[in-house]
């Protein structure tokens, strides 16, 4: 049943009068507006937020793992050209989301700016006059006494102060209000999303993800150069990489040996590193696989493991034409694991390797190699041997283009594969191309570095806003009103109470402050005391 104060609300609709005015181009925008500002419009662009951020997380981002997004375009040929058009590769960055993350910031700043202004209005007001029919309000009780009127509303006033509550006299009545707290804690859950979502964008222009392969021995410095892959922040430059070193010093794999149902299933990784700042000490940490390694503001995380071969290769005259340590990609569980050897400097045609390294190696029935175990019992490593032209620009180190090039040692040609151990570390290239050595196998770890400068401040907003979300929904809004009035030297009390919102306890707020207002009088009736003739 509708209240009569709801059509006074709403305004009187008269089916015969005249038509409402046509709304003009300013009309439009301020409505659109107060659609966008209103609470219910907020909630929803929430929610349509937390919708679209599921792509992303069912999706490799190019921000945060582009090794994953080359891996899902291989498996998925057919949605690559459906997921760019989405841009569902960069989810976070895309115009789509980024059109419901300006519209949700919009949304509250619009909510959150005029109730902020009301609402420092509201605590300045004094509370409102009491009504003229307290008997009508929700929460209601009387009482009847002897006593002293102003003494009466003396008293009153006093208790309801001790309980915190905002009291203001209105002649022989008194109004008090509490529970301010609760819309300041709404208006700061609010202002906590708005700095959580201005925390987040100005954040990530400063945010850099960055990818590298470091062998055992091997040191990484914090330059852009230095990573073998990075997506950074719109913002981002130069000045945003703190000058650090990071010094791979060893590696160490656990593997399950007892649980044959597991055997060899990692169990632990343990990287010891030595970490230089520039002007501080060396300092020697360690860094495991869920507890990451925090250095010039950077987090360092500790992704995975596996091997690189330290190779050599030489021409027919004995010069060394390549040296260095080649990572071998994992490509099992028992760590059989892929790797390229590109020789650019190799005359008349460039040398090109594409070999498989085996840390426990055992022949199939077929003749081909296997790993059995994923730690270094019977390490193999072999070559597949290619010449050409290896091409030019910017390259991936764990593929190799052949397209110009001829296969002139492996299982396509008449040529059998180079074979390397560390009992017969040395083999002949074919055609006079030189020879290939393997001069060690170590392990590298992958190293996945995230800067991201907002953490602290969107830690510091989600704290914020719990707070306030929390204060919001414990405080109750409430009015109390006492009047007292004189009748013949017999004093008639009334007490009543009205919420704003929801308050279960609201009647019992009143009863409360009645029982205690009359026993304090009882207690004390003041200067004309009087005997009680009934409650």
């Amino acid at each position: 049943m509708s209240r009569p104060s709801d059509a006074f609300d709403r305004g009187f609709e008269d089916p015969s009068g005249p038509e409402s005015p046509r709304l003009g181009p300013l009309e439009w925008l301020r409505w659109a507006w107060r659609q966008l500002t209103s609470m219910r419009t907020a909630l929803l662009l929430l929610l349509a937020l937390a919708i679209a951020a599921v792509p992303g997380s069912l999706i490799p981002q190019n921000s945060a793992d582009p090794n994953g997004v080359v891996a899902w375009k291989q498996s998925n040929p057919g949605l690559v050209d459906v997921a760019n058009s989405l841009q569902l590769f960069d989810v976070y960055t895309s115009a789509w989301f980024s059109a419901i993350y300006l519209l949700l910031f919009l949304s509250l700043v619009g909510c959150v700016v005029p109730r902020l202004t009301h609402h420092v209005k509201a605590m300045r007001a004094a509370p409102p006059r009491t009504p003229s029919r307290l008997g009508r309000l929700p929460a209601y009780r009387t009482a009847e006494m002897r006593g002293d009127a102003e003494h009466a509303l003396l008293v009153g006033e006093r208790l309801l102060r001790r309980h915190r509550y905002r009291v203001q006299r209105y002649g022989s009545s008194i109004s008090a209000e509490r529970g301010y707290l609760r819309e300041t804690g709404n208006l700061v859950f609010h202002a906590g999303l708005v700095g959580v979502l201005v925390s987040v964008f100005v954040g990530g222009g400063f945010t850099y993800t960055g990818q590298r392969v470091l062998p055992v021995g091997q040191t990484f410095v914090n330059e852009q150069q230095a990573y073998d892959s990075i997506s950074t922040g719109r913002f981002f430059g130069d000045s945003s990489l703190q000058p650090y070193a990071i010094t791979l010093d060893s590696l160490s794999v656990k593997y399950e040996q007892h649980n044959l149902a597991a055997l060899g299933e990692p169990i632990d990784y343990t990287a010891k590193v030595t970490t230089q700042v520039r002007g501080q000490q060396p300092q020697h940490r360690i860094i495991k696989v869920n507890d990451p390694l925090t250095i010039g503001g950077s987090q360092v995380y500790l992704l995975g493991n596996g091997y690189a071969a330290r190779i050599s290769v030489r021409d027919t005259k004995g010069k060394l034409i390549y040296g260095g340590t080649v990572p071998f990609r994992p490509q099992s569980n028992t760590m059989t694991s892929l790797g390229v050897v590109k020789v650019g400097s190799a005359t008349p045609k460039q040398i090109g390797l594409i070999g498989f390294l085996y840390p426990t190696a055992q022949k199939l029935t077929t003749g081909a190699l296997t790993s059995i175990y994923p730690d270094l019992e019977n390490p193999v490593v072999t070559f597949n041997v290619w010449t050409g032209d290896l091409g030019s620009g910017a390259q991936n180190v764990y593929t190799l283009d052949t397209t110009h090039m001829t296969q002139v040692a492996g299982p396509t040609t008449k040529v059998k594969g180079i074979e390397l151990t560390p009992a017969t570390p040395t083999a002949t290239l074919p055609n006079g191309l030189g020879t290939v050595h393997l001069d060690g196998i170590t392990r590298f770890a992958a190293l996945d570095i995230h800067h991201d400068p907002s953490q602290g401040w969107v830690g510091g907003f989600v704290v914020f806003t719990v707070a306030g979300l929390i204060t919001s929904l414990l405080v109750p809004r409430r009015r109390m009103w006492l009047k007292v009035t004189d009748e013949d030297d017999e004093l008639r009390l009334e007490y009543a109470g009205l919420a704003r919102g929801d308050d279960p306890a609201l009647e019992r707020a009143v009863t409360e402050f009645a029982e205690e207002h009359r026993g304090a009088l009882e207690a004390d009736p003041g200067p004309l005391a009087r005997t009680p003739v009934g409650v």
